[in-house]
């Protein structure tokens, strides 16, 4: 019985005859679909899968996943789907299965608040969504209400899908937040659930999106995002599903949420290529060219940026002319931020100080630079899937601030071109990347950029038509010297075979357009060699880390005149000081002798020559890839010598035999390559002894005296060839570069920020209590949501007081005295003023560190406590003089309720006790102060049934 759920495990539901089955492969360095082939592999050979989907009436749910691990480590215990199944728990427990895109960020709240037994080495986030559904679900809620309550109390941006073995037939989705994105896509007989269009259309082209950010009820924040419930029943019609919002809502799907898809399977062939990124460097030409085609008009004999209203609204041109707009942020992530950067470079070539200019990754935007009014400012956010979670996010708060949004993508259909007032779609806005590295995006990118670049200085009335029209040409010549420098692939890979390898450390330099050519190389070769690579300013090299003596790759295309001669010079400090510089420059360029290397590059416009830069960079990397890759040849092999001698059978000294006769050719080239330096730039000395003692081992006259002598383990046959097998799956581990993927990185990230104090801090009571001069960090993630929670429930604030604290709270020798008063507090006498002992309920909220809501005794008036702490310490409270609704809806109520001190919970169990439902509807009919203050007993009296006397 496997209790961690990895591949292969069998589970048979108790109620029904519903068997589950698992197949999982979680390895951190493969090839792109080795995954896939693993689990195809598995599936295929299991015998009692094959016997019971044989069996007449047999049905089949299936729930796939692909997981980039963000909350613990990579391997089949947290790959999903995890299940429900708890430690010692009930064997009648409700059995499900569940997958999750994004983080749940409360997960280890929800395991301490609901108690769950988890086997130790399960870490993932996602295990605590089965588990509290079964728990739900047992104590006697149905299947969607229970899942419908569990998902509601994550906090976080969220993809879930979750089945039962009590309904296999049903399957349930919940999307909420702005990270992730889900469709359901409606193919015959079956419904196909993906995080993305191109996931459905290889069996339909009709879906329905998800919307995670939704609201059913814009006074009730608790119906943000949604639910779908498929009914395997009737799979593959509309009338299967039902959409619900997270409160309850019914959204009442129709064919009116039905999408057709605009891309196909065909987006997505590799062809003839050995690696996607091959492909699509390849490709990157023609993509650039794609992004411009229809977009440059002519007039009065200049070239200019000729983007439609579904690109830069009217409204957005109209807040520009009228300069409305005083800042335009233009945001992204790894390689999309990078792209920003040239048309940042770009914009302000045209625009003056009356507009500020600036990228920056999407985090530190929505980590530090939002403003409570965005009205004057234009974001423009780039990303190549529009599915990306930092981006996406930080979108939905500059959007909820007033900002106006454009977005530069790729995909049609995607999460972030729903979110922005206009898309410009890069290439034909269906020009898919498979390969991680991003590479024709890029190019794609930037050629966006400029196109918007040109639009907006046009608008602002900046800048000047003549330097617009010598950008878009110089544009128009790119495509062309791209193919070029495709043609000198040869010349590039012979350096890099050359230099790369055998080089531990490397750095990537450029100054101008070129620093951005060099923060962009920098990211791929990083990403395909798996190296952490520095990447400086060129003249600041030299002020840096030379004593490291690196392989330096120069991007110096389209410099000329004097910078050129300063580069030159600062090539030659390089090579003076052991480095290895290899420089991109243009053809004809005479002055860079002093480097290793020069790859000359065709000679365009310089404010685009830096795009030439990229592509040797890019094709550089992936030959750098392939290059430290081939070292693993000779220790590939060796171990297939080890395997195929197993494979042939034979007792143990059979086989040491058989390896000692084969292994020497493969084994011999190894230690010629390591002893000539090749090996010293990518696998770890500890590596290379261990492999070469291993290989000498089973070489020498008598191996197992020679293993024993080496290891002082008890030798045997076995255990030299596993010891050996060991050393060389951990070298060949250092050496592998699988190019198309990479380790710990996905192509689509659905993890990543969630900003989730952000959503909280527009509340009008939460900056009520900013306002009265608490610091947001003397505000606990907890207090703050309680506080937000209630706001729903507050008419006004009419006063406040705040408290400063000091001494030890739990050890009751704490005083308390008024810092600040506000509003009608400041006519009210208050005890502290006599006594400054902290005593009676403010004593209670120092202790607890809880918000606290009550009504003062002699005055009747409603307050609310709320603590301000610093760590463990509490360092004051801060008491709000409110006024509460006589009465809100019921659904808002329950929000409410269910925010503050767990009491809609707890007044459920007090009125089920002994009414044995709870009607909600009546939370509207009770006294909005009275439900959140009066002790669970009396409030739980309104729901009691009269007794008739005799």
């Amino acid at each position: 019985d496997d209790n961690l759920f990895t591949s292969g495990s069998v589970r048979v539901g108790a109620g029904i005859r519903a068997w589950s089955f698992v197949y999982k492969a979680a390895a951190e360095i493969g090839e792109l679909g080795d995954n896939t082939r693993a689990m195809r592999q598995a599936v295929a050979n299991d015998a009692l899968l094959r016997l019971l989907v044989s069996q007449p009436g047999a049905r089949l749910s299936v729930l796939g996943h692909t997981r980039w691990a963000s909350v613990g480590i990579i391997s089949e215990a947290n790959a999903h789907p995890v299940n429900s199944e708890e430690i010692d728990a009930d064997a009648a427990m409700p059995y499900l299965v569940s997958a999750l895109n994004g983080d749940v960020d409360n997960h280890a709240d929800i395991k301490v608040r609901n108690g769950l037994k988890i086997a130790e080495p399960i870490t993932t986030d996602a295990k605590v969504i089965p588990t509290v559904v079964a728990r739900k679900n047992a104590a006697g809620a149905d299947l969607v209400s229970a899942f419908r309550q569990t998902v509601g109390e994550f906090d976080g941006s969220v993809a879930i899908a979750t089945a039962s073995a009590d309904k296999p037939n049903t399957v349930l989705l919940a999307l909420r937040g702005s990270g992730q994105g889900l469709y359901v896509g409606i193919a015959e007989d079956r419904f196909i659930v993906a995080s993305e269009p191109y996931g459905v259309v290889e069996e339909t082209l009709r879906y329905v999106r998800m919307d995670g950010e939704a609201l059913s009820d814009a006074s009730n924040p608790s119906s943000r995002g949604q639910v779908i419930v498929l009914d395997g029943d009737r799979a593959g019609t509309v009338g299967g599903m039902s959409m619900l919002a997270y409160d309850g809502t019914d959204l009442g799907l129709n064919e009116s949420h039905v999408a057709i898809a605009e891309v196909t399977t065909r987006d997505i062939d590799r062809g003839e290529h050995k690696h996607f990124l091959a492909k699509e460097i390849g490709e990157a030409p023609a993509s650039f060219r794609k992004t411009l085609r229809g977009k440059i008009g002519e007039r009065d004999g200049n070239l200019f940026a000729s983007l439609d209203t579904s690109v830069v609204p009217q409204h957005v041109i109209d807040a520009l002319a009228a300069g409305k707009i005083a800042r335009i942020r233009v945001i992204g992530q790894g390689t999309a931020a990078i792209a920003g950067r040239s048309l940042v470079q770009l914009l302000r070539t045209f625009v003056d100080h009356r507009v500020q200019v600036d990228a920056l990754p999407a985090t530190e935007l929505s980590g530090f630079q939002l403003q409570l009014d965005m009205s004057d400012t234009l974001v423009i956010a780039i990303s190549q899937s529009g599915t990306t979670t930092d981006t996406n996010r930080t979108v939905d708060l500059a959007r909820s601030r007033g900002a106006s949004v454009l977005a530069i993508v790729n995909r049609r259909g995607s999460e972030l071109a729903a979110k922005a007032d206009g898309v410009l779609y890069t290439s034909d806005g269906r020009d898919v990347e498979m390969s991680v590295a991003s590479t024709k995006a890029f190019y794609s990118q930037v050629s966006a950029g400029a196109l918007l670049a040109c639009a907006l200085s046009s608008a602002l009335g900046s800048g000047t038509d003549a330097a617009r029209h010598q950008l878009l040409t110089a544009l128009r010549t790119v495509p062309d010297a791209m193919n070029r420098v495709l043609e000198m692939r040869p010349q590039i890979a012979q350096a890099a075979r050359q230099f790369a390898p055998a080089r531990r450390y490397w750095t990537v330099v450029g100054n101008g357009f070129n620093a951005v050519a060099a923060e962009e190389v920098r990211i791929k070769l990083s990403e395909l060699s798996y190296k952490s690579i520095a990447c400086d300013i060129t003249e600041d090299k030299k002020h840096i880390d030379l004593s490291c003596e690196p392989m330096i790759f120069v991007c110096a295309a389209g410099l000329s005149d004097g910078t050129a001669s300063d580069v030159a010079k600062e090539i030659a400090i390089f090579r003076a000081h052991k480095a290895l510089p290899i420089v991109v420059a243009t053809q004809g360029e005479q002055r860079f002798d002093a480097a290793a290397a020069v790859i000359s590059v065709p000679q365009v416009d310089p404010s685009v020559a830096f795009i030439l830069s990229v592509m040797v960079g890019h094709i550089f990397g992936y030959e750098a890839a392939l290059a430290i890759d081939a070292l693993a040849r000779p220790l590939r092999a060796c171990r297939e010598v080890v395997e195929h001698a197993v494979e042939r059978g034979g007792i143990g000294s059979e086989l040491l035999i058989k390896v000692r006769a084969e292994i020497g050719v493969p084994a011999t080239r190894f230690f010629d390559a390591l002893t000539t330096g090749d090996y010293d730039g990518n696998l770890e000395p500890s590596t290379a002894v261990r492999v070469v003692t291993m290989l000498r081992d089973v070489m020498a006259s008598d191996p197992l005296q020679s293993f024993q002598n080496n290891t002082g383990k008890i030798s045997s046959p076995e255990a030299l060839l596993d010891d050996l097998t060991s050393s060389l799956t951990r070298s060949i581990d250092e050496l592998t570069r699988p190019v198309d993927a990479i380790k710990h990185q996905a192509k689509t990230v659905t993890v990543g920020i969630s900003r989730s104090d952000e959503g909280l801090l527009d509340r009008a009571l939460v900056q009520a209590v900013l306002n009265a001069g608490v610091a947001r960090d003397r505000l606990s993630y907890k207090t703050l949501k309680i506080i937000a929670d209630l706001d729903a429930a507050v008419a006004s604030v009419v006063g406040f007081t705040r408290y400063s604290i000091e001494g030890d709270v739990e050890g009751n020798a704490a005083t308390i005295s008024v810092v600040d008063r506000g509003g009608i507090a400041r006519e009210l006498a208050s005890r502290v003023d006599r006594n400054s002992n902290l005593v009676g309920t403010k004593h209670r909220v120092a202790s607890d560190r809880n918000v606290l809501v009550a009504r003062g005794r002699r005055d009747g008036r409603t307050v609310i406590f709320v603590p301000e702490t610093k760590g463990s310490l509490t360092t004051g409270i801060t008491l709000l003089h409110v006024l509460f609704h006589d009465r809100l809806p019921a659904a808002v109520m329950r929000t409410v309720l269910q925010g503050y001190d767990d009491r809609f919970n707890r007044l459920v169990d007090w009125v089920t006790e002994t009414e044995g439902s709870f009607r909600e509807d009546r939370l509207a009919e009770v006294s909005v102060a009275d439900l959140l203050i009066s002790p669970i007993t009396e409030t739980a009296d309104h729901w009691r049934t009269p007794t008739t006397g005799n």
